[in-house]
């Protein structure tokens, strides 16, 4: 009797400190920090498609885990290997399994940026707001090619580049293209308050129109203080029936960007950007015109001025005036200042 109490009580205390091992093992893969390494979090991208053995790959060359038999366990347990969701996930220093599995298998993405500024053609923005994506450039230009789309939100292949305002944006890393489209739209319309469509009202100019000719004045001049007075000649222009005449108009109509002097020859290309040839704003913005562009149209400055010409002095600045005989001076100024620069086209 003694002895089965004493081999019984013997495996009472092996059981004990089995359970004890066990609960203190199963509380390290859980709760124990398992992403050991120091100071910044690191990024996991988990492409459409992938599988959980792709996500134990990743994580074990790309040195995030100390433990990966322990990840690998829990993720079971927790049925992470068949719910694998794509995105970008940003892993913190020092996190558990159990915190990083929740946080796969949620799908809590951290966002990332898109930014686009600078922009004269489609190619040139879809190779921006595509940069930190999963996304091709392909996949973006085909719905900016999509008239249907791009029609049912009131635009056309000629302006959709004015839907797009220049900033920093954030999505998550394998947002849909037809889904970045729509958030670009909602940001036009954010941008589009009352208030500035009260203003282009009264000018009685609409959205599309008040971005095209923030996009010659964005092109004519590099100084922001000197777009309100460069937008209020131009409505002077536009409103009096002349020719803006606007010397980037016939740069974009040529599609040559290397063109340092507009020459004669520029003046009869048979464009509908050719605002010499052609009366009135061109048919879309010739390039995607920034935030201070677009304020500086709705902010003009009201003068006289109808004409206007680059400094001599190549500061950036322009000389305007209100008759042919002024600006025929300047620019007899400015063209003896190019032919000793040696720029001849």
């Amino acid at each position: 009797m003694n002895k089965k109490k004493i081999i019984l009580g013997a495996v009472i205390v092996s059981f004990s400190v089995m359970l004890s091992s066990f609960g203190f093992y199963f509380h390290q893969v859980v709760y124990a920090p398992n992403f050991l390494y120091e100071k910044n979090p690191k990024p996991l991208i988990i492409p459409t498609g992938s599988d959980f053995k792709y996500v134990q790959t990743e994580l074990a060359k790309g040195g995030f885990l100390e433990d990966v038999i322990s990840f690998s366990f829990l993720a079971k347990i927790l049925d992470y290997d068949v719910n694998v969701k794509p995105g970008l996930y940003l892993i913190e220093p020092d996190m558990s399994n159990l915190q990083v599995i929740r946080m796969l298998r949620s799908g809590s993405q951290t966002a990332v940026n898109v930014t686009f500024n600078n922009v004269r053609l489609i190619p040139d923005l879809v190779e921006k707001i595509t940069k930190n994506l999963e996304m091709s450039e392909l996949d973006f230009e085909a719905v900016l090619r999509n008239d249907s789309l791009i029609g049912a939100y009131g635009f056309d292949s000629l302006t959709i580049i004015s839907m797009f305002i220049p900033n920093t944006y954030q999505a998550y890393w394998n947002v849909k293209p037809e889904a970045l489209f729509l958030k670009m739209n909602k940001e036009y319309e954010k941008f589009w308050t009352e208030e500035r469509k009260a203003k282009a009202k009264e000018m009685g100019l609409n959205q599309i129109q008040v971005s095209v000719l923030a996009s010659i004045v964005q092109s004519e001049t590099i100084m922001s203080d000197e777009r309100p007075i460069v937008a209020g000649l131009y409505l002077n222009r536009l409103e009096r029936g002349i020719p803006l005449q606007a010397d980037p108009t016939l740069v974009f109509a040529a599609q040559d960007f290397e063109i340092k002097r507009v020459l004669t020859k520029h003046t009869q290309i048979d464009s509908p950007f050719n605002t010499y040839k052609y009366q009135g704003l061109p048919p879309g913005p010739i390039n995607m015109p920034s935030i201070s562009s677009l304020d500086a149209v709705l902010n003009y400055q009201e003068h006289n001025f109808i004409y206007m010409c680059a400094k001599e002095d190549f500061s950036g600045y322009h000389n305007f005036a209100t008759n042919l005989i002024d600006h025929n001076r300047n620019a007899v100024r400015y063209q003896q200042a190019l032919n000793l620069a040696g720029l001849y086209k």
